[in-house]
């Protein structure tokens, strides 16, 4: 079991942060305000879960503040944060000025070495044919010997549900084998799009 953190403070969002992805966020609530401010005088993390369509997740990731971007009269902040690790909430906080909660910092699977090399291959064959095929640039093979599931996975916009299931996995080789299919997935949807659009640009036209 990973180490427990007390009374940590929470932020539910419409969104999946993965240890090591960037997020910029605006702050306007009052009681977030005041969980920040208290985070940014005492150099402290507090906790990001996903609020999806099905309620509060139980597993998010710790955000760490590293930018303070703006500061309005008001209160009002933009700052960047970076995720840091995964947890889960074991128990909600009600009597303070903010959400909070009981938190298990989350440990990787016991007896996994090392990543499946198989899985690792496979994910950055994939993260890197998906990256060609958006931007016509592909990551060099050092540049994606250093990329983590997570890492591939923090600059791709996959839906949430995925995301969140990455975040949920506690091997890395899992991670690299979820994050294969995914791009995998991506890159079938690309083709659709594109044979789509395709089509639409030639429907009622008069072919000579």
């Amino acid at each position: 079991m990973g180490d427990s953190i007390e009374r940590f403070p929470l932020f539910p969002l419409g969104l999946v942060l993965l240890p090591g992805e960037p997020q910029p966020l605006h702050i306007f609530e009052e009681r977030y305000k005041t969980m920040i401010e208290t985070c940014l005088e005492e150099e402290s993390e507090f906790g990001i879960l996903w609020m999806g369509d099905h309620g509060l997740q139980e597993i998010g990731c710790t955000a760490e503040i590293t930018q303070l971007l703006e500061r309005a009269e008001d209160g009002r902040m933009n700052i960047l944060v970076q995720g840091s690790r995964p947890f889960r909430l074991e128990r909600r906080i009600d009597d303070m000025e903010y959400p909070a909660g009981d938190v298990e910092l989350l440990d990787e699977e016991d007896g996994e070495a090392e990543p499946d090399p198989e899985a690792g291959m496979a994910a950055r064959r994939g993260y890197a044919d998906l990256v060609e095929r958006v931007t016509d640039s592909r990551p060099s093979e050092g540049d994606l010997s250093e990329l983590s599931a997570y890492g591939m996975a923090a600059t791709i916009a996959f839906e949430l549900d995925a995301k969140q299931e990455l975040l949920e996995l506690r091997s890395e080789s899992e991670r690299l084998s979820r994050l294969a299919t995914l791009c995998g997935r991506a890159m079938e949807r690309l083709e659709h799009a594109e044979k789509a659009a395709e089509r639409a640009r030639t429907n009622g036209r008069v072919h000579h």
